[in-house]
């Protein structure tokens, strides 16, 4: 399990190493080669699916590219038109039809997180926009991931890392699901670029052992790098918190304190202009996003269990407010409210909920294994929710879907069928191979246990909120360490058993 390959000398000198032997000293381009043939194919393939200025339907999230096309039109990140007043449209009718048509200006908002927008309208800027120019653009994202996976097992796991890192790293190049979703216009990529970058720079900065200008150098790129994760999903504190407690298996405290205090301070600083902008517009203190409560709602409400024991998603679901504007920051807070009373008022049903919540998050099978389907009965006011009803075996069922919305796509056989039998057989085996994993890397603990932290915080995150297969997927290709350790593990055991 060298790095390197030497030949065997001779009274002439080393023999030359067998080609097959040198081709393996570059696993790692194949890995990537393979990862990007496999993008292009599935461009190639399916236009039908990605090619979203064509058909009209946007996999993935629709209000990403509606940010990035106001932000390049008009300067302002928000997605809906400033309303024009009545007595303003009578005296311009003109300009009140072009709004319309083509936004004069945007209600700036903060619905979502704005880095990943800002990342494609860039992408548009420069290359235009088109299924291709976005396909591309992550792909060079996963590409980006691959390599610091294998970096990463390196440092972790200085043993089998070389082996253990191009492994993990064709684990994620081949993955099924995690192929098609980063094809699609959804911030999945650009997040897990952010988390990888994270997990290598803290890496890197534990392992300094001086505090010289190297280690302030690293300690603000980590510092950079959470900020600008923050601005792509909000969901890294706990992994933060979690980091200090894994440099304090190495380092001594005022050790860490001393690295890791520049990474918080340097990610406030990064948070600190769109947090002043959000109170500009809300008067408020809005730290990230209007849709948190939304969130939290979903995930703690009378709806949360059965829908997912439905095999449903509770996206598809929304109180009834007594806020009038439901997109409006007071909204949002009211679900928020909603959510702690429900939780207060049933205690009881608390562990039930997130027992349920962790089966979601960590099923082996596709999360959610239903979608609603077109219905007769269209909803009387549509923002995302479906009728919800009973079935004829007494549980839910969802129809009432838009015609045209993507999400149809996905009860046809080959999604349904075909993508579902594959991702079970796929990621239920490295899910076992990983678990295996991480009790035979269990001696390297100080090491690996940073792996463990990335998978315990995204869990209490997505538990706390509401969890899906899609919300775990980016930190699949850091489990696949512990998968990918299994294999060169029984690889080694098998040659020296046969050795001996």
């Amino acid at each position: 399990m060298s790095n390197h390959l030497v030949g065997v000398s001779s009274e002439s000198g080393p023999l030359p190493v067998p080609i097959s032997q040198r081709l393996l000293n570059y696993k790692l381009v194949f890995v990537i080669l393979l990862a990007v043939i496999l993008r292009v194919g599935v461009l190639l393939a399916f236009p039908q699916v990605f090619d979203f200025v064509h058909t009209g339907a946007v996999h993935g999230s629709d209000a990403y590219d509606a940010y990035a096309q106001n932000l390049l039109a008009t300067g302002t990140y928000g997605r809906s038109p400033v309303v024009i007043e009545p007595d303003l449209a009578a005296l311009f009718p003109f300009w009140a039809e072009s709004a319309q048509a083509f936004p004069l200006a945007i209600a700036p908002d903060a619905a979502i997180p704005p880095l990943y927008s800002d990342a494609l309208a860039g992408v548009y800027g420069l290359f235009g926009r088109g299924y291709w120019q976005v396909g591309l653009f992550h792909t060079l994202l996963d590409v980006a991931g691959i390599i610091m996976i294998a970096i990463i097992s390196r440092r972790l796991l200085p043993r089998y890392g070389d082996w253990v890192g191009a492994l993990a790293g064709l684990m994620y190049a081949c993955y099924p699901y995690l192929i098609f979703q980063n094809l699609t216009l959804i911030d999945t990529p650009f997040f897990m670029f952010w988390l990888h970058a994270f997990v290598l720079l803290v890496i890197l900065l534990r392992d300094r052992a001086r505090l010289d200008a190297g280690t302030w150098l690293l300690a603000l790129l980590a510092g950079l790098v959470l900020g600008l994760s923050l601005l792509t999903r909000p969901i890294m504190p706990p992994l933060a918190l979690l980091v200090a407690l894994w440099f304090l298996f190495r380092r001594s405290l005022w050790q860490t304190i001393a690295r890791l205090l520049p990474v918080a301070v340097v990610g406030a600083a990064v948070l600190l202009p769109w947090i002043i902008r959000n109170y500009a517009i809300y008067d408020a203190f809005v730290p990230m996003t209007t849709t948190s409560g939304a969130n939290f709602w979903q995930g703690n409400s009378e709806y949360t269990v059965p829908v997912f024991r439905a095999g449903y998603d509770v996206q598809w679901t929304s109180p009834q407010l007594e806020t009038e504007d439901p997109n409006s920051r007071e909204a949002d807070a009211e679900r928020f409210t909603m959510a702690l009373a429900y939780l207060r008022d049933n205690p009881e049903r608390i562990p039930e909920l997130l027992w349920v919540k962790f089966l979601v998050y960590w099923s082996i099978d596709i999360a959610p294994r239903y979608n609603p389907v077109e219905g007769q009965l269209p909803p009387l006011n549509y923002q995302g929710d479906v009728e919800i009803a009973g079935n004829e075996e007494g549980g839910l069922s969802m129809e009432g879907l838009p015609p045209g919305d993507p999400v149809a796509l996905y009860s046809e056989s080959l999604f349904d069928q075909v993508g579902r039998t594959l991702h079970r057989i796929y990621w239920g085996g490295l899910f076992v191979l990983g678990l295996v994993g991480i009790i035979l890397s269990a001696r390297a603990w100080r090491e690996v246990s940073l792996l463990w932290f990335v998978q315990i915080a995204m869990t209490l995150v997505y538990v706390f909120f509401h969890p899906s297969t899609r919300y775990r997927v980016p930190t699949d290709p850091l489990f696949f360490i512990f998968s990918a350790y299994t294999l060169v593990w029984l690889w080694s055991w098998w040659r020296t058993r046969r050795a001996a």
